[in-house]
């Protein structure tokens, strides 16, 4: 096969869509856990969180009600895979090796935001969020009634895989994902690039702009105890009784629990099953729908 312009754009053309029908085949799941915050800078700052305004009777005028402002702010980070192929390969007209790794660079780059967020979600054991603290703490300050801070937890600790119970059915999700720029096919396919002399190859690949962080903690419950029905019980309880400042009911459910594959079994016995282990009524069948993560 000779190597011209007009054989060049029909391979950028067959490549790509190969690469479009990578990704078409991902099914993604990082909706359900991450709020999709568009950007158009080189960093969002999210001086709102911490505070969410309540509704009060209306006597006397309006009163302005001041959000706590918090210096957190997200980076946006760039992300690139690339494809390297031979010119001696399109020359000896031996291009069908290459045909599973573009629809392979699809599926990585629409299993990306999947991968960044539950990575976030799994990480927030150690992670900071806005107020500080881990996301996953034991101790986030919050203002009391009486004006007082006090702390409250989200996580009930332990050392094993990890699982997440959460209210999905809220705008904020547990998880930001700031997205600057979509993923893009991009190609150095000219006969006289540099890549081409040099090393006798012409590249193609994707790049993007985007990154994680955290919203409000009281909206997940995580932990790294074993997912029996007591400490199913417990998560429940603590994020059912979530409050904001000044004692403010979120009214928050527990409605997905989000497990590894190391839990399935464990997931599935609590959510679905008749009876505990014990022959007692399982109180907790139906009770938050199951998501296994692929990428925790």
């Amino acid at each position: 096969m000779l190597v011209t312009r007009e054989t060049l754009q029909g391979l950028r053309t067959g490549f790509s869509a190969l690469y479009q029908a990578g990704l078409s085949q991902v099914e993604s799941q990082y909706a359900a856990i991450a709020t999709v915050v568009p950007s158009t800078t080189s960093e969002n700052t999210y001086g709102w969180l911490g505070s969410l305004p309540n509704m009060r009777e209306w006597i006397g005028p309006r009163q302005l009600q001041a959000l706590m402002e918090h210096e957190y702010t997200v980076k946006n980070k760039d992300f690139e895979l690339t494809v390297r192929v031979q010119r001696n390969h399109i020359k000896d007209d031996n291009l069908g090796i290459y045909n599973p790794l573009f629809t392979e660079m699809g599926r990585a780059t629409g299993a990306h935001p999947d991968q960044q967020c539950f990575g976030a979600l799994a990480g927030g054991f150690d992670q900071r969020c806005y107020d500080g603290q881990y996301f996953f703490d034991t101790d986030h300050p919050v203002i009391a009634d009486d004006g007082s801070i006090i702390t409250v937890s989200n996580t009930g600790g332990g050392t094993g895989p990890a699982w997440f119970l959460m209210d999905d059915s809220r705008a904020i999700k547990p998880v930001i994902y700031q997205d600057r720029e979509a993923p893009q096919f991009v190609a150095v396919d000219n006969v006289n690039d540099p890549s081409v002399f040099h090393n006798k190859e012409f590249l193609y690949g994707v790049d993007g702009r985007n990154n994680t962080g955290y919203g409000f903690w009281q909206m997940a419950y995580g932990s790294q105890q074993p997912l029996t029905p007591e400490n199913y019980e417990a998560a429940r309880v603590a994020i059912g009784t979530m409050t904001g400042d000044h004692g403010r009911k979120l009214g928050l459910r527990g409605k997905l629990l989000v497990v590894p594959q190391q839990l399935e079994g464990a997931a599935i016995e609590l959510l679905n099953s008749e009876r505990q282990a014990n022959g007692a009524t399982n109180k907790w069948k139906g009770t938050a729908k199951l998501m296994l993560a692929d990428w925790l």
